[in-house]
Order: C-alpha cells, then structure tokens, then sequence
C-alpha cells in the first residue's frame, strides 16, 4: 500500500503564491521541466467568498500558484493535489456550508465546489493552452477532470454543465503594459506593472545598453511605435508614453489606438493636452481616436511622487481592461 506523504505548501505562513492568479506561468515551467501538476478550479460559489468561479490553483510538488479564499482551505486543496497526482482519480471538493468536512470553516459564510484534475506533463492540451498563450489567441479548456481539451476561441469566463461537472474556462491572453520613458516616473509604472502581473515591456528609444534594475520586465531600445509593431497590439494590452518626447510617445499612442488596444494613455501637464490633440489631429488622428486616448492619467489628490503616479496610472488600466475581459 502506498502512504501518501500530505504536502507541505511552500512559504505557507506567507502566501505569497497567492499572488499569482494566472496558473500558465507555473504551467509553463512544469511542464518544461516534464513535471505532472494538480489543477484545481473553483466552479461554484454559494453564498460570499472571496474568489469568483474560474479562480484556479496550480500544485506543482510542494509549489502552489493561487488562492481561493485566504482561510485555511489552501492546504486541504494541497493535500487532495497530493492524492489527484499520485492517483489521476479528479475530486469533487466542498467546502462551508453543507461540506462534509465540518472542521475547516469558511469565514466567509459561504461555500465553494471544486473540482481537483491532475496535469499530465505530456498533455496536449496543456501544450496548446501554452501556445495559444505565447501566440496571445484567447481560448476554451474544457475538462470533466479525466478528459481535457483547449480550443482557441472566447465565451464566458467559466460554464458548467452535467453532473459530475464539466467545466468550460476561457483563458485570455496574458494583459500586457508598455511603458515607454526611463525617467523615475517611467521606472515606478514598469516595476508596479510587473509586480501586478503584467507581461510588462519598458521601450525606452537608444537607451541604455545594460537593462534596467526591474525584475520580469523586457526592455527594448527602439521607439515607441517600432517597439509596438514588433511585440504586437491587442485588447489585453497597454501603453502609457511617458518618454516626455511627443515625437516618441504621440506616435506609439497613435498606433496603439488604432491597433485596438485596451487602454491608451500619455503622462504629461494637462497643459499640454490640447496641444498634443492638435498635433494628433495634424497626423490623421479621428476623433473617436482622441476620445479613447487618456491624457494626464491617474487619480487626481494622490500625489504626484513616482509611486503615487503609478499606482493611479495602474488602477485605472486594471480597470479599463478588465471588463472587456469579462465581454469577451
């Protein structure tokens, strides 16, 4: 008889790995490593709770990606991930109301289902949820926890159908920033931009040779508008122009918008505002073009100090993505 070791959760006096609510990069990493995983989703919700059906967990070992509700269900998941991979056999999980495991408690007063499926480090559909993420295509996992799928395509952010479940959970492309600048400024939005989980990019045109000191960002040195064609432009991404050089950051706004980015901003003295919608418009820029552009971003009273700038510049883009997220 084999004797199922419950897993220790790595860092789990500080779960700091439930930061992470996008389970593909820990995804990416086993399955290079040729690692099986456990994945496990919330389904449905009754009641309160802090995570909406469609959060996800990802057990790696001992390594977890995610969370579901900050209380103590998190190892309990764990130590279910640990039987899923030993035995590939899903689980169906219930806890707080109703839950026959009436020691682990919900603060929250509600109740959350999930379901436990084990990754197999060969799936091909763990593979094709990877390539669609690289090549930024939106697409559907579907999975009664024994039978996976992914095809590329949207529809609402989780369905369940049938009984045991079978889940249907769209996985968007990752949301990207693009900062272009290297001034303070510059340098707080990409750091924040990153910390927050964005694919971040800092474009600062023939600018330093050694990269700047901002773990998981790229930098790139060509300008603005260059730097956007190469990398691509969709809905899920980002641009503030924040070089100070209307030249550099008007242009890159410019191709932004009219590429369909998510959100489009430039930082600069609102001063200076109709003077750079004038300049637009010299260049063809429409009106419409205009209106979807945000000039002098940020939340007015917060401050003007770097961090401050940012963390209103980062709002307001988490904002303005995340319901198209939602419609798509």
């Amino acid at each position: 008889m084999n004797v199922i070791e419950e897993p220790e959760i790595e860092a789990a006096d500080w779960p700091l790995f439930g930061w992470s609510d996008d389970i593909r990069p820990a995804l990416a990493d086993a399955v290079a490593g040729g690692r099986s995983t456990v994945l496990a989703t919330l389904f449905k919700v009754e009641g309160s709770a802090p995570r909406g059906p469609g959060a996800q967990m990802l057990f790696d070992g001992t390594r977890a990606s995610g969370y579901f509700s900050g209380d103590c269900i998190e190892g309990d998941v764990g130590r279910h991930a640990a039987e899923v991979r030993a035995d590939g056999q899903p689980r169906i999980l219930h806890y707080g109301a109703g839950s026959p495991w009436i020691d682990i408690r919900l603060r929250c007063g509600g109740a959350l289902h999930i379901l436990v499926e084990r990754i197999d480090a060969e799936s091909p559909a763990a593979k094709t949820l990877l390539e669609n993420a690289a090549r930024r295509v939106p697409c559907m996992w579907t999975s009664d926890g024994r039978t996976q799928s992914v095809e590329a395509g949207s529809g609402p952010r989780l369905s369940v159908s049938s009984n045991p479940p079978r889940i249907a959970r769209r996985f968007d492309p990752p949301r990207r920033l693009v900062v272009s600048g290297g001034d303070p400024g510059a340098l707080a939005l990409a750091a924040l931009g990153s910390q927050a989980q964005f694919e971040t990019v800092l474009v600062r045109p023939d600018g330093p040779e050694t990269s700047p000191p901002i773990a998981d960002i790229r930098y790139v040195r060509t300008a603005p508008e260059d730097a956007l064609k190469q990398l691509g432009v969709d809905r899920w991404t980002a641009f503030i122009g924040a070089t100070h050089e209307d030249h550099h950051d008007l242009a890159g706004c410019l191709y932004a918008l009219r590429s369909g980015a998510g959100w489009v901003g430039m930082i600069g003295a609102k001063s200076r505002a109709q003077g750079r919608l004038e300049m637009l418009r010299s260049i063809g820029a429409t009106e419409d073009e205009l209106a979807a552009l945000h000039l002098s971003p940020g939340v007015p009273g917060l401050g003007k100090a770097p961090w401050e700038v940012a963390t209103g510049i980062i709002g307001e883009i988490m904002q303005a993505l995340n319901p198209a997220l939602e419609r798509a």
